[in-house]
């Protein structure tokens, strides 16, 4: 038998250098898992025992809220509800600084509560606001960075499939987990507004008043307000007040959005066959991809503990007298690290199998750990160079927004987005409170 320490270089190392040089993350912990079986599960009885592995762990009853969750934002977006939201959260926000910034993080917001898809809201906002927002005189940097920075809180205000992923990966309740991210997701959209409004007033120049936009008054104003946004926000209702009250697991809450959802857009009369079909072709692609990274996570997570590798990290760094504090501190600047570097998922399969067995043995509050862990991969995607929702804009931006504007853009939400971490460290009951109610 092979030492835990070469165990842990071939298997944490292999990966980690398969990712950064491009291979895509499904393939790397295929190819890790093969060679991992291989040489310490005893040759061809190892990979017979990786496919029996790999069959049980999609298999399980707890991951069905993930293709559930995909599948209502993938309706809204594709039915045109989504379009609606905007254009009510649009007609109701008026005089205020940088007010089409603001609209877009408000309708952000919105989006969060209804979809389970951070880079779906990002790219529908960047597509729709961003083209309005520089015509209208406004710098790039206040255009693009509000969308991206709330598209980013999308991860931690249920329904989010992210989540759903992590409490399976890492065995923390999913429900708990959904729960803990609303008042955190909550504060940092409104946190948003506040630096938006802050920003423009002590230089006007970033967002000139908004004249070309129509007046509404009265019933026009409210109108689609109330038919469309609140109906819309009352599918978060539903499934977060199943989850909070108990009435419901996080699968059986999945159900009800997603059948609420196909409700809402019949009721409107926009649920045709042709949206029906690319919903369902963009749920199953995503879903597929997700739940083949499932398969090599948990693989992944059995050899390394097959092989020692768990245990000897776990003994190793438990063993050096830091305090839990200490340590948690440890585990978030590695994730922030990490990045820079890796994709969200990616951040999840190299860390949980590690991270988890320290969380157990020290006694730290896994809900805690939980929210604190999502937040580290909702700012994974905003950091430079290779943050998802960075490219998600170049992809949809007009060629005359530099890159260097986009990274620039980020900034300030990144700085709030650390200062939140570090408060809900500090003060657990912002990440506790509503799962412990």
């Amino acid at each position: 038998m092979l030492s835990w320490t070469l165990a842990a270089w071939l298997l944490l190392g292999g990966s980690t250098v398969l990712l950064l040089i491009g291979m895509p993350v499904a393939l790397t912990f295929l190819a890790v898992n093969l060679a991992g079986a291989w040489l310490y599960m005893g040759g061809e009885v190892g990979l017979v025992q990786l496919a029996r592995s790999s069959v049980s762990s999609v298999a399980a009853f707890a991951l069905t809220p993930i293709p559930l969750f995909v599948l209502m934002g993938e309706v809204l977006f594709h039915t045109g509800l989504a379009h609606k939201v905007i254009e009510g959260i649009d007609r109701l926000i008026t005089r205020v600084p940088g007010r089409l910034a603001v609209v877009a993080v408000v309708a952000g917001t919105v989006f969060s509560a209804i979809s389970g898809s951070t880079i779906a809201t990002t790219a529908m906002l960047g597509s729709l606001m961003l083209p309005v927002m520089l015509a209208r005189g406004y710098h790039a940097t206040l255009a693009t960075g509000p969308i991206m920075a709330i598209g980013a809180v999308d991860m931690l205000i249920p329904p989010s499939a992210l989540t759903v992923l992590l409490g399976s990966l890492s065995g923390i309740s999913i429900s708990k987990l959904l729960l803990g991210g609303i008042v955190p997701g909550l504060i940092l959209a409104a946190a948003f507004i506040a630096w938006i409004i802050l920003r423009v007033r002590l230089n006007p120049a970033l967002a000139p008043e908004d004249t070309q936009a129509p007046k509404f008054h009265g019933w026009q104003r409210w109108h689609l307000m109330l038919a469309y946004v609140l109906p819309t926000l009352s599918i978060f209702g539903v499934v977060v007040g199943a989850l909070a009250a108990g009435w419901a697991t996080p699968t059986e809450c999945a159900a009800l959005g997603a059948f609420a959802t196909m409700v809402l857009a019949a009721m409107y009369r926009r649920l045709s066959w042709a949206a029906i079909r690319k919903a369902l072709m963009g749920t199953a692609a995503i879903s597929g991809m997700i739940l083949f990274i499932i398969l090599g996570a948990t693989t992944f997570a059995q050899l390394l503990s097959f092989s020692g590798a768990s245990n000897g990290l776990v003994q190793g760094i438990t063993g050096q007298g830091w305090s839990k504090e200490a340590i948690v501190v440890g585990m978030m600047v590695l994730l922030i690290f990490l990045g820079l570097f890796v994709d969200q998922v990616s951040m999840m399969m190299i860390t949980l199998p590690i991270f988890m067995p320290i969380v157990n043995s020290l006694g730290i509050d896994p809900v805690w750990f939980g929210v604190m862990f999502l937040i580290c991969m909702q700012l994974g995607l905003l950091l430079p160079p290779h943050g998802l929702l960075l490219m998600t804009m170049r992809g949809v931006a007009p060629p005359e927004v530099r890159t260097v504007q986009i990274f620039q853009a980020v900034t300030p939400y990144v700085l709030m987005s650390i200062a939140l971490l570090a408060a809900v460290f500090f003060w657990p009951a912002i990440a506790t409170w509503l799962p412990t109610l």
